[in-house]
């Protein structure tokens, strides 16, 4: 897109090197504005450094260990007899890998802000008015940016409870896992939503005995029923124990000093080598100026954005984490693009939260998009469903995939995609045809017209358009 007027003039400072903050930088900078963005722990923030980059790198470690325990099954095997083979897993080496690959990713981030015009602060910033910005870097100096526009991605950290302050021991956060030289014999998981499903899964798949603690019925309570029960499923197959209904009150240390005890609400004690918090986050708003300048936020620290990015004060806007939309990096990245675009003049498509295609990397992984099943029973929406098992996909015979499924929902009468869930290996990668479907608002049986390779994954999405067809 062309911009109508010349912005080279136009200042913008962007506190947080998040994606929501690094991305819109980068959308700034191509159209010529000024623009400074500052962050003290390195570009690609939390994301990048101790969120989804190192976890999903562990998560792919464990995939590989997991693959390996199905080559029985496709009637493989290594070595003289049929016993399956010893497969270890060396931790320290994995966490070097991953943490590797973090700091590789934010050094690329940053070398690409910088031949793109971006001026990088090393630092912390925090305002002081609706167009001053106080820098403090990290040689100590502190001053003054005046600005025309203000961009604030300062992301969250992890919940904490009092009674289990994490140690980066034994009691642990999930920014402190990757510090750990060897393998936890027995990991307490206490928080059952997508951050505790999918470090319950990956330490499962490499090897560790885990227990998770859910204060609710059931494993991601807040996602598909059916796709939760699938995993729970699995997670029974696989030895993960699963404690619905316990809520955690407490972690520490045991006598010996070489485990940790968890106690329940209900006074029941669980043992463990090692226990992760993963109760939800924090928004990084505190201390950040935000009432000196204006800017309103939610009871719970986040701030309050409209859907084109913007706060209370028209010229400070907001991206990520720290705005409460959704926890996700494709969803700060494109926030941080839009809050540029609407205050650069251009174009504006405002966020689309019902549009969101989003992932739990669990195995299997667990992705979703548009409206949900929930939505529909509550009468929100009314829709035909359609949901066909993996298990009777040719590709996934071939590949000795058991457990997910693909479901479509189709807008009663009219045939239009509104949604849709994809629960087996590589459901992220599955999930971008219906996500497509959803954002361009396709008939089913635009889908079920299209081509698919036989045999794949993806053939059954196309079955389950072509039975959505006969229920128009």
């Amino acid at each position: 897109m062309t911009l109508k007027t010349d912005y080279a003039s136009h200042k913008i400072v962007i506190l947080g090197g998040g994606p929501g903050g690094y991305e819109a930088a980068l959308v700034a900078a191509s159209h010529g504005a000024d623009v400074t963005i500052i962050e003290d722990k390195g570009m690609g923030g939390s994301a990048v450094l101790t969120d989804v980059v190192p976890s999903k790198t562990l998560i792919a470690s464990a995939d590989a260990r997991n693959r390996f325990g199905k080559a029985q099954e496709l009637a493989i095997s290594v070595g003289d007899d049929d016993a399956a083979p010893p497969i270890s897993v060396d931790l320290a080496k994995v966490n070097k890998r991953l943490i590797d690959l973090a700091h590789q990713q934010s050094h690329d981030i940053k070398r690409t802000l910088e031949r793109s015009g971006v001026k990088v602060i090393d630092g912390r910033g925090k305002l002081v008015d609706r167009h001053t910005v106080e820098v403090t870097d990290s040689t100590g100096l502190t001053y003054d940016l005046t600005t025309e526009f203000i961009i604030l991605a300062v992301g969250t950290h992890p919940r904490e409870l009092p009674t289990a302050q994490p140690d980066g021991k034994r009691i642990l956060n999930w920014t402190q896992l990757y510090s750990l030289e060897e393998l936890p014999e027995d990991l307490i998981v206490v928080g059952s939503g997508v951050t505790g499903a999918e470090f319950a899964s990956a330490y499962n798949g490499l090897g560790s005995r885990v227990t998770l603690i859910s204060s609710r019925d059931r494993v991601l309570p807040g996602e598909d029923e059916d796709a939760a029960t699938v995993l729970e499923n699995v997670f029974e197959r696989r030895g993960v124990r699963v404690m619905p209904r316990s809520r955690a009150e407490a972690a520490c240390y045991n006598e010996a000093g070489d485990g940790v005890i968890v106690t329940l609400g209900d006074g029941r004690k669980v043992a463990g080598s090692h226990v992760l918090i993963a109760v939800g986050s924090i928004p990084n708003t505190e201390n950040l100026g935000l009432e000196d300048a204006g800017v309103e936020v939610s009871e719970s620290g986040h701030i309050n954005v409209d859907r084109v990015s913007r706060t209370s004060i028209p010229n400070i806007y907001a991206a990520g984490d720290c705005t409460g939309v959704y926890p996700l990096a494709s969803v700060a990245a494109m926030q941080g693009r839009v809050a540029v675009s609407h205050m650069l003049g251009d174009i504006v498509k405002p966020l689309r939260t019902h549009q969101v295609a989003a992932n739990i990397f669990t195995a299997p992984e667990i992705a979703t998009v548009g409206v949900s099943q929930s939505e529909i029973e509550s009468g929100k929406y009314q829709a035909d469903m359609v949901m066909l098992p993996l298990a009777t996909n040719p590709r996934a015979k071939m590949m000795a995939v058991e457990d997910g499924f693909i479901k479509i929902f189709a807008r009663k009468h009219s045939g239009t995609v509104i949604g849709g869930v994809v629960v087996g290996p590589r459901a992220s990668e599955l999930i971008f045809p219906l996500s497509l479907a959803v954002d361009k608002k396709l008939h089913v049986d635009d889908i079920a017209e299209t081509f698919t390779v036989y045999p794949s994954l993806t053939g059954s999405i196309s079955e389950a358009a072509r039975q959505l067809h006969t229920m128009q």
